[in-house]
């Protein structure tokens, strides 16, 4: 019979040497499985956000509900609206005479309405100086082509289905992982797994929410900056540059994730990735060319997250490295402070306009 000691050697042997010793074939039956499995996950997933296409286009379009215009103080900005219908805005000089008295205020809502006047019905405009209907990008997202709405459901379907589906490929993948893993390794993945998936949703919640209006602000500015006018953007173009620059932004949360337990399992370290930073530089900015719009401000809001997420993973790298935890820990603090800092000091600029500042200087 086995005794207790033969039993614990055992064990240290597999933890050691990771899982069970497989053939070659049996591997590929594995794998064959990962991928019907996360295939069937996809496809379930694409199935359910195709049906649901309307909701999930509704709430692709929320950023550019929630993106403001920012117009020169030199300009009176009238808007037209016809009850829920907005007619047009248009920007009047206002110290030079134009035919209309409507006041010294900078935002002027014009407001079509009918009105009875004995058995005649006329048209009336009735004046309103709330500037929220003015500072409100509202750009009308249309199709173009017959097959164009159908190309904006599949479109949908295929990047919300991968987002949703993503835990569940993530997970049979780990599956086909892990039993080659030793235990040390696999706590650190799990680890990895965990805040991996919280760093995903909370780069697309990051980007949905802040980066976004703020983004699609800026393409309208850079595009009336060069002269052109921004009526309307086809459904395709907008759908996929939201989708793209979401999952990108997710994607690139993740980062810091997988470069630390690549550093925890000896990978890497703190030497590597400070020599690394300039090539990292340079991936961020394609990335953000890639995967947003080819104007050059867009690119920098999608870089400079994913920058200051990557110097956070060296500072970690290196806390790691230290003898002296405790004083490594000070620095540390202090580093994040000047980071945080230095980002609210970029959002307080976009904030109240530093790009419409540097416009005007450049003139």
């Amino acid at each position: 019979m086995r005794d207790d000691t033969d039993e614990l050697r055992t064990h240290s042997e597999h933890d050691d040497t990771g899982g069970p010793v497989k053939s070659f074939l049996e591997h590929l039956e594995d794998l064959r499985w990962v991928l019907i499995k996360s295939l069937v996950a996809l496809g379930v997933s694409f199935v359910i956000c195709l049906v649901g296409a309307d909701w999930v286009v509704a709430a692709l379009v929320r950023p550019l509900n929630k993106a403001e215009v920012k117009y020169p103080q030199d300009k009176q900005v009238v808007t037209f609206l016809f009850q829920s219908n907005r007619l047009g805005v248009f920007q009047l000089p206002r110290n030079e005479p134009h035919g209309l008295d409507l006041g010294t205020n900078q935002f002027v809502t014009l407001h079509a309405e009918p009105i009875v006047i004995g058995t005649n019905l006329v048209l009336g405009l009735r004046v309103d100086t709330d500037p929220t209907e003015a500072t409100k990008l509202a750009i009308p997202i249309v199709s173009l082509s017959p097959a164009g709405a159908f190309v904006v459901a599949v479109q949908v379907a295929i990047y919300a289905g991968l987002l949703i589906s993503s835990p569940l490929i993530l997970f049979f993948i780990a599956s086909y992982v892990f039993p080659a893993l030793k235990m040390r390794e696999k706590k650190y993945i799990y680890q990895g797994l965990l805040y991996g998936l919280g760093l995903l949703f909370s780069g697309v919640a990051f980007c949905y929410f802040i980066l976004m209006p703020i983004a699609l602000s800026a393409s309208l500015k850079y595009t009336v900056w060069l002269g052109f006018g921004a009526p309307q953007w086809r459904a395709e173009d907008y759908i996929s540059f939201v989708s793209k620059f979401m999952l990108g932004m997710g994607l690139g949360f993740e980062m810091p994730v997988i470069v630390l337990v690549l550093v925890k399992i000896g990978v890497l370290n703190y030497r590597i990735l400070s020599s690394a930073r300039r090539y990292v530089i340079v991936i961020n900015f394609v990335l953000g060319a890639v995967l947003t719009t080819p104007e050059i401000i867009t690119q920098i809001l999608m870089a400079l997250p994913l920058q200051v997420l990557y110097e956070i993973t060296i500072w970690i790298a290196w806390y790691w490295e230290q003898p002296d935890r405790a004083k490594a820990r000070r620095r540390l603090v202090a580093a994040l402070v000047v980071i945080a800092a230095l980002a609210g000091a970029i959002w307080y600029g976009v904030k109240h306009d530093w790009l419409g500042l540097l416009t005007k200087l450049h003139w």
